[in-house]
């Protein structure tokens, strides 16, 4: 591929990460591969404030060359982009965000595209709405007073004239909508005539899924069942689960039928694109899974992370464990967690009898940080994290029906206990007195010996894996991505460092038509997850290192693997023989 192509990324997670495009973009940002693949790199998207001085709106390491919120010019855009202003009654800010991988030293900086949209006339945005339900059927009059759905809808004219002011809007030019968020610049680039854009629709999850998934009491073990049953009839998602034409993400997914490509980031997520609507069928719809961290250490390094861990643990409940399990996560239904407890009484029993300890350390919130005075307070009034109460700065509502799942498990172990830290970060300013002075948040993943991620639902699964390169044995369901690119990496020979879940077996019962698969639900899923959960504990408990040698072996074979699954190796397998399928599209054309 020429390296004048230029790739321009549009997202909500411009400015920073949060969550797994993020952790994408930096991964293609800190690719040899995709550097020398790619001449230019362009971020687009919303400004969600206005607060702060003008060096603060792209971010940390960044730079601002032009913000027409603070009257502030450094380059020789500021012409073009007054226009495009006084056109829309739109706000730009433009520069640069430097991402750098501190392992390798690889740094780049891609340009950055804000687009202020409180103010913007509706004229040129109702004359986009209709052009794009004319030609691609989405109505955005069910939906514009959802500002989740209109502030998209607003930037995407707009971006497509920043990007011919910048020079940026040529053959060579592919526009990548990571999520529905950049659908609506997609569809924009494909109205435009007067440039020759290429489009990609870079489906990190597929929404109309997930909300099915969540919301069913059966979740994935009913959905999974069902969406491979009625691809066997020929069927489709509004046939089998209801007209979801009432939802604004599943009407601007379902028009990534129009893009010249899409990137699915895990087998499912390609399954559940099928599931869309018929003309997915024959969608060039490529799998591209996400890298993974691999960072080699030392035994000496990981079992110093392990012991600071086991002395946090004999801080806080008095004893120090043998084994240290970790579960670093969003507090979201679809992560599963009630799975993990249900893997844990298992293992209590087993334990029991060998005579081995074991603490699970959940680091998840579902609210922002809180502060450390608050956090030393509650340390102080009730002991936190052991103990928690209701309300802020501590359990928010989501928490609390955790917590008392955890109270209960507490309650009836014996040789394995949960602590539950409600926290962002790891260490001992954000965590409290109990913790070792030394903590760091590397230490969680480095000493861990398992790490739990057994999701209902996920698209891939970064953070499931992060642990492999420090030889954690890692456990995660069948239906997250990272099970594919796992199957492909090892050519499906078992490893000792991962154990893939199956909570959509349904081998011990009989299901042999769709209505049936349907009529699963929470009871039926109960049972299912009784009988997975015992098996993958028994799996734990036989590849649990006995002694140094057998982590070492471990943190061996971990390396390996995470290694052969870097964001390197997905860039040279996975990104660019689509990106090239586009570039020899143009040379034909």
């Amino acid at each position: 591929m020429a390296t004048e192509t230029t790739a321009v990324h549009v997202t909500h997670e411009t400015v920073s990460k949060v969550g797994g495009i993020g952790a994408v973009l930096h991964g293609f940002f800190t690719s040899k591969s995709y550097l020398e693949a790619v001449g230019r790199s362009i971020l687009v998207g919303p400004l969600f404030t206005t607060e702060g001085s003008a060096h603060e709106r792209l971010g940390e390491n960044s730079e601002v060359l032009y913000s027409s919120i603070d009257s502030f010019s450094n380059t020789g855009y500021a012409h073009a982009f007054h226009k495009i202003e006084n056109t829309y009654n739109a706000g730009i800010i433009y520069g640069r965000r430097t991402f750098t991988d501190k392992k390798t030293g690889i740094t780049s900086s891609p340009e950055v595209i804000l687009i202020d949209i409180r103010h913007m006339d509706k004229g040129p945005i109702n004359e986009f709405k209709r052009r794009i339900f004319e030609k691609f059927g989405v109505k955005s009059n069910l939906f514009e007073h959802l500002w989740e759905y209109e502030q998209y809808i607003r930037i995407a004219p707009v971006a497509i004239e920043v990007l011919k002011a910048i020079g940026a809007a040529d053959d060579s030019t592919v526009v990548m909508s990571h999520e529905f968020m950049g659908m609506p610049t997609v569809l924009a680039a494909i109205l435009e005539t007067n440039c020759n854009f290429r489009t990609i629709f870079y489906a990190h999850e597929v929404a109309t899924m997930r909300r099915i998934v969540e919301e069913h009491p059966g979740h994935d073990t009913m959905f999974y069942n069902a969406m491979h049953k009625a691809h066997d009839e020929e069927l489709y998602v509004n046939e089998v689960m209801g007209d979801q034409s009432d939802y604004f993400k599943h009407s601007l997914v379902e028009a990534s039928k129009y893009c010249d490509r899409i990137c699915a980031v895990g087998d499912y997520v390609m399954d559940e694109l099928r599931f869309l609507a018929p003309e997915f069928d024959n969608a060039a719809i490529d799998i591209v899974y996400n890298g993974i961290p691999a960072y080699e250490i030392t035994i000496e390094e990981k079992l110093n992370s392990k012991i600071k861990l086991q002395k946090y643990c004999e801080n806080l409940l008095g004893y120090r464990p043998d084994y240290i399990f970790t579960h670093v996560t969003r507090l979201v239904r679809s992560k599963g967690m009630w799975r993990d407890l249900r893997v844990l009484e298992h293992m209590d029993k087993e334990f029991l009898t060998q005579g081995k300890t074991a603490v699970l350390f959940v680091l998840s919130t579902e609210v922002g940080p809180r502060r450390s005075q608050d956090i030393y307070q509650m340390e102080t009034d009730y002991k936190w994290p052991i103990a928690h109460r209701e309300g802020w700065p501590d359990l928010s509502g989501g928490e609390a029906n955790y917590y008392t799942a955890i109270q209960e498990f507490n309650a009836k172990s014996r040789n394995i206990k949960v602590i539950f830290i409600n926290q962002f970060g790891f260490e001992p300013k954000k965590c409290g007195h109990k913790m070792p002075d030394d903590m760091e948040f590397m230490d969680i993943r480095r000493g861990s010996d398992v790490e739990f991620g057994q999701s209902i639902y996920e698209p891939f699964g970064i953070a499931q894996l992060e642990p492999l390169t420090f030889g954690g044995i890692c456990v995660f369901t069948n239906v997250c991505g990272c099970a594919g690119f796992l199957r492909d990496t090892t050519s499906g020979v078992p490893v000792k460092n991962a154990i893939v879940a199956n909570y959509t077996d349904l081998a011990v019962s009989c299901y042999d038509n769709l209505e049936d698969i349907l009529q699963i639900n929470r009871p039926i899923r109960d049972k299912i997850e009784a009988n997975e959960s015992k098996r993958v504990a028994m799996q734990i408990c036989s590849r649990l290192p006995k002694n140094d040698d057998e982590t070492e072996e471990l943190l061996k074979t971990g390396y390996e693997l995470a290694r052969k699954m870097s964001w390197d190796i997905v860039v040279q397998h996975y990104v660019l023989p689509g990106l090239h399928s586009i570039t020899e599209k143009l040379e034909v054309v």
